[in-house]
């Protein structure tokens, strides 16, 4: 898959070098058509959001929904007032680069705006929209077959979902790249990931199209902003989720400062147990319960009179974990997260048959990471991995081993 990503990624560069030189060669056709959107697709991208989630590599997904619905209107737009457009192909993607490049501008000061996997999809998706809807408009096509009705509508609805899977065809490819993982369970993911903003951004994209189409430049303020509301409220909760996040892994760390567990100990079960997560296919939501319970599953260690030694519950007695599971589960109820990550944490000293899925991930990881003391050698990994294989018969399930060997073996966290 990297030959495949790498593919993408050329052809994403030269269709983008071809755009901006061909457009600087030419001029701009409809220069205040092109202006407009492009300002739109700027501000847009100047805002852009971080999304619930984790892409497949474990970062936080962002998206700038304004300037996508910007970028896919202009692709789509054979009419503008009553009057045809004359713009083609390789200028709509000459300006998307362009006011990309200026929305990210005022974010560069800040660190690095720019994700350069997805400004390549975003490239070939907008070439791939216009590709597919402007050589019917320019050639009468689109007009003979559908007139100005609703199939009209139907097309370029049509034409959004087509662009929608290209682009998470793409995602999965350049995800495939990055973390050497197969396609399949990636683009059911990307897929997944769809379900929420993805059609918002469609649906304005095309109703952004048709809208100028009848009444000219003003539309796009107009049925841009109850997206940009939409954003805004994006923002606003990923705050509060930043903030929630940061209580719960501040909490997790007070057995570290107590001498209960290793300096970090916390932070790599969950980086470790999030891998495996995303290797056995959890969705986001399972994912998040599953970072949230990894982070404090060992919060009920500050109950023990005496730190274990390097925080290891194996080998105590079975009452003694249970009894640590317990009250860490009470106390993970108290933080106000969600029900499922105390029952993670809570059933951590049962049978690994009786537990859930994101609970014998833990277990499994806990234990590796235990065995590696955070200090993972090539060596000292096959042997926790194997040692963990020969317990997989009673105390870790066969399927989360299997996933871990497949992340460490990578060279995942942990």
């Amino acid at each position: 898959m990297k030959f495949a990503a790498a593919l993408c990624s050329a052809a994403a560069i030269a269709l983008g070098c071809a755009a901006l030189g061909v457009t600087a060669w030419r001029g701009l056709e409809q220069p205040w058509v092109a202006l407009a959107f492009a300002a739109v697709i700027a501000v847009g991208e100047a805002v852009r959001v971080e999304l619930p989630g984790h892409e497949p590599d474990g970062r936080a997904p962002t998206s700038a929904p304004v300037g996508a619905a910007g970028a896919l209107g202009y692709a789509l737009l054979g009419v503008v007032g009553g009057r045809d457009t004359s713009h083609g192909v390789l200028q709509i993607v000459a300006v998307v680069i362009v006011a990309v490049l200026v929305g990210s501008a005022p974010r560069a000061a800040r660190g690095p705006s720019l994700d350069l996997g997805h400004a390549l999809r975003g490239v070939l998706a907008v070439g791939f929209a216009a590709t597919c809807f402007q050589p019917l408009v320019h050639s009468g096509a689109l007009a003979h077959w559908a007139g100005d009705g609703p199939y009209y509508a139907l097309c370029l609805l049509a034409v959004t979902l087509l662009t929608g899977l290209c682009d998470a065809v793409l995602g999965a490819v350049f995800a495939a790249g990055r973390t050497g993982r197969p396609v399949g369970p990636l683009l059911r993911g990307q897929l997944r990931a769809r379900v929420g903003i993805a059609p918002a951004i469609g649906a304005t994209g095309a109703v952004i199209a048709l809208a100028v189409a009848v009444a000219g430049l003003w539309a796009l303020p107009v049925f841009c902003l109850p997206l940009l509301l939409t954003q805004f409220s994006f923002r606003r909760y990923a705050s509060v989720r930043a903030t929630n996040r940061q209580t719960i892994a501040s909490l997790a760390r007070s057995t570290e400062v107590a001498g209960y567990t290793p300096h970090g100990h916390a932070r790599r079960v969950a980086e470790l147990s999030c891998a495996v997560g995303r290797e056995l296919g959890l969705t986001d939501p399972e994912l998040t319960v599953l970072e949230y319970a990894a982070l404090m599953h060992d919060i009920g260690q500050l109950s023990l009179v005496d730190p274990v030694a390097s925080g290891a519950t194996e080998p105590l007695d079975p009452e003694v974990q249970r009894r640590i599971a317990l009250l860490g589960a009470a106390v993970v109820r108290q933080t106000g997260v969600a029900r499922e990550v105390a029952v993670v944490v809570e059933r951590q000293a049962d049978p690994f048959r009786e537990q859930p899925l994101t609970a014998r991930i833990v277990r499994a990881v806990n234990a590796y990471e235990d065995m590696v003391a955070g200090k993972a050698s090539v060596e000292g990994s096959l042997q926790a991995v194997e040692r963990l294989r020969l317990g997989s018969a009673q105390d870790y399930e066969p399927r989360v081993v299997e996933a871990l060997s497949r992340v460490v073996a990578r060279g995942a966290p942990g």
